[in-house]
């Protein structure tokens, strides 16, 4: 495990970097647009051509390209695996080429649409906003390019045991937007919303092209040479095959966030941009720990289940899902706890005033709750893609759509905002039940009831430890005036006083995996003291 450990902490230090940025990236558009009908048009236009990347690069392709680049590897070696990639590209480039050209037909049909929408009661605010989404889709589209070839090769990467570049990806992106949407700001070319927005959007397409590039380099430097082979042969079809049930569930998660986002951009000005403010806080633990420790322990799995022993599939699924519920229950509840001073602390200056952070604040905390089973479900998925099982997530996944569908046209009304974050909630937590039942039926060693005794003792810790912060917190905002430096003080001081309760808390109820979580943490430590 030590040296998964180490791939973990690498996956990790990379996503945290990557997260940060993100987080910047937010600070920055947030105080540019505010979370106004033009942030939250941005958000929904960007929404298609992002999912394509979770989708594909923490889904349908990853999922069978791995299992099926180790066979490669095992009966063929590198020659055969990289063949195998050139092949798997090659077809991306052609399939995703050919739906961006269908999109654009689609999307400069839009206005018509939307004038139809509008005979049939749609108010003349919503048609604007849904406008404002379609003209900004149809420049972003082209992204969907670029992500869906770096998936591909980012997968390649995994299997050859190198985590670094495929974990730097996002990092171009988050570095790309915010150097132009900077830069066009200092020098005067972005000096109203819609110029700003232009540079923003230059910024997304360019960082993706990174995105593709620094992994494609990487894959060469390990012999790899690129090159079109539009051949079909054996390995090609069995990743279709095992791919295209997941496709059906991705394109149920695709219409599932679609709909949301559209929901979102129906409801008000504000919704969509909010929700997504409130889901990228919401990823930050999920990036940095929960997508880190999935990402190592798929291709261990992959491994295990395709030599047959379950033994070692269900310790090494065990431990990762241990390690992830360790740091994103506590992190859930400290989010929820302080999320007021986190969304002042953050992203309260320019365009972003007291009402943005008051509409923003519950719906943070609704998310946050949710955290646990964000990232239960990102593990347990990998179980059943490692066992080439895809037919099962896509039924959780039209579950969760229905579900999330049903009670976000519910909620709606009587909450708000809100009601579309508690729909997407309940909905994960549904997915999540779904999933791990179904796990356990199949490999009785990865039944929740070998976790469940830790869990018990992790939610506890938490909540003791939620309790200290909010008393903590109370305590500061009583003995110190409001203002940026009270808060950055404040959140930093909760933040060591509830890690440090919650260490004592863990070691005190002895709870498994501790140990390891120790050891991560200090490699992290002394990796950041050589480079200092």
């Amino acid at each position: 495990m030590s040296k998964n450990l180490n791939h973990i902490g690498i996956v990790a230090s990379a996503t945290l970097v990557s997260r940060v940025l993100g987080l910047g990236r937010d600070m920055l558009t947030t105080a540019v647009f505010g979370v106004g009908a033009l942030n939250s048009a941005f958000v929904t236009a960007f929404t298609l051509p992002n999912l394509f990347r979770r989708l594909l690069g923490e889904g349908a392709l990853t999922a069978a390209l791995v299992p099926t680049l180790h066979e490669e590897m095992a009966t063929k070696r590198r020659e055969g695996a990289f063949a195998l990639v050139s092949q798997v590209a090659s077809w991306l480039l052609v399939v995703t080429v050919s739906l961006v050209a269908l999109a654009m037909v689609g999307l400069g049909q839009a206005e018509r649409l939307v004038a139809l929408a509008t005979d049939w009661g749609v108010s003349a605010e919503t048609a604007r906003r849904w406008l404002q989404g379609a003209d900004l889709a149809a420049v972003l589209f082209p992204y969907m390019i670029f992500v869906c070839l770096a998936a591909a090769f980012s997968a390649a990467l995994q299997t050859l045991d190198r985590f670094l570049e495929p974990a730097l990806s996002p990092i171009w992106l988050n570095v790309s937007m915010i150097s132009l949407l900077a830069g066009g700001a200092y020098l005067g070319w972005a000096d109203d919303q819609a110029g700003a927005m232009r540079w923003l959007c230059a910024g997304v397409l360019i960082g993706g092209f990174l995105q593709m590039a620094v992994p494609a380099a990487a894959l060469i430097r390990e012999g790899w040479r690129p090159r079109l082979d539009l051949g079909a042969g054996e390995p090609l079809r069995g990743i279709v095959k095992l791919m295209v049930p997941t496709l059906f569930g991705s394109a149920i998660y695709l219409v599932n966030m679609a709909v949301s986002r559209l929901v979102g951009l129906s409801l008000n000005d504000a919704a969509a941009s909010v929700l997504n403010l409130a889901t990228r806080l919401m990823e930050l633990p999920i990036g940095v720990f929960a997508v880190a420790v999935s990402t190592v322990v798929f291709p261990l799995i992959s491994k295990h289940a395709a030599q047959g022993d379950h033994e070692k599939l269900a310790e090494a699924y065990r431990k990762g899902m241990r390690l992830i519920l360790m740091i994103n229950i506590p992190a859930a509840v400290g989010l929820a706890v302080l999320a007021t001073p986190i969304v002042r602390l953050l992203f309260q200056r320019g365009a972003f005033d007291a009402e943005a952070t008051r509409l923003m604040v519950p719906v943070l905390a609704v998310f946050a709750l949710g955290l646990p089973f964000f990232s239960f479900v990102n593990l347990v998925l990998r179980a059943f893609y490692a066992q080439k099982d895809t037919a099962t997530p896509v039924r959780a996944a039209f579950l969760s759509f229905l579900v999330n569908l049903a009670l976000s046209f519910a909620l709606m009304a009587p909450l708000s905002t809100v009601g579309l974050a508690l729909a997407g909630n309940l909905a994960v937590v549904v997915q999540a039940w779904y999933l791990q039942v179904r796990l356990a039926r199949k490999l009785p060693g990865l039944a929740f009831q070998h976790l469940a005794k830790d869990a018990a003792k992790v939610v506890a810790a938490s909540a003791a430890m939620g309790l200290v912060v909010a008393g903590g917190w109370w305590a500061w905002r009583h003995l110190f005036a409001g203002g940026l430096l009270a808060d950055a003080g404040g959140v930093a001081v909760m933040i060591g006083v509830g890690a440090g309760f919650y260490a004592g808390c863990i070691w005190l109820l002895r709870i498994e995996g501790r140990e390891e979580l120790a050891t991560l943490l200090r490699r992290r430590l002394r990796g950041k003291a050589a480079a200092g």
